[in-house]
């Protein structure tokens, strides 16, 4: 008995302090990944092949939908859509008719999350011979999509291009609850997604 209440107490002894020393750690990577978080548009105008949006709100599409008709690309392919969501469901946030788009707009169905939004559009890209795309994503979005698409397709170019949600305030964003959790959410996925990357080493 007195042999195993000395382990325990080792054990906790080495235990917490460990416990700290990463919750420290973890604080300190999420102030830098807060401030890695995009606050502009870079390359704006920059010609790529394609434009990608992931799905996840409104402004995403219609940001993609605008650079589509700046001519910013040659196709535009919206990445993880609902099964059963059609061109006209999409569209009608924007009060426009899908057929203005039908020639390049291009709806991807199996994605489930941002590794699977990555997965997906590495098919489509390499299917269609393209070498650049510019993904249109939330800003606190960017650093793990960008992880995850650089992953899937090394060898294409990638140019960020992120949205400003009106309700993520990333001035002092430890300041709103929705925000903070917003930040400690997203940098936790982002460290899941390294790990993950760094142990499958690169995609095939």
């Amino acid at each position: 008995m007195l042999m195993r209440r000395r382990r325990r107490r080792i054990t906790l002894h080495l235990l917490v302090p460990a416990m700290v020393v990463l919750f420290v750690l973890w604080i300190i990577g999420l102030l830098w990944f807060a401030t890695v978080l995009p606050r502009e548009v870079g390359q704006a105008k920059r010609q790529t092949d394609a434009i990608v949006v992931l799905t996840g709100g409104s402004a995403r599409l219609s940001q993609g939908l605008d650079l589509l008709a700046e001519q910013r690309a040659r196709k535009l392919f919206i990445s993880g859509v609902y099964r059963g969501v059609d061109m006209a469901e999409l569209f009608r946030v924007r009060q426009q008719s899908p057929d203005e788009f039908a020639c390049c707009v291009i709806l991807g169905h199996d994605a489930d999350d941002t590794r699977g939004n990555a997965i997906e559009t590495a098919a489509w890209i390499r299917e269609q011979g393209f070498g650049s795309l510019r993904l249109v994503t939330a800003n606190y979005h960017m650093p793990r999509s960008l992880l995850e698409f650089r992953h899937a397709m090394p060898d294409i170019e990638i140019v960020p291009h992120p949205v400003f949600p009106e309700n993520f305030k990333q001035d002092e964003w430890w300041l709103w609850p929705g925000s903070a959790s917003l930040v400690a959410s997203e940098y936790s996925k982002y460290l899941i997604a390294f790990l993950r990357t760094m142990v499958a080493g690169p995609a095939e």
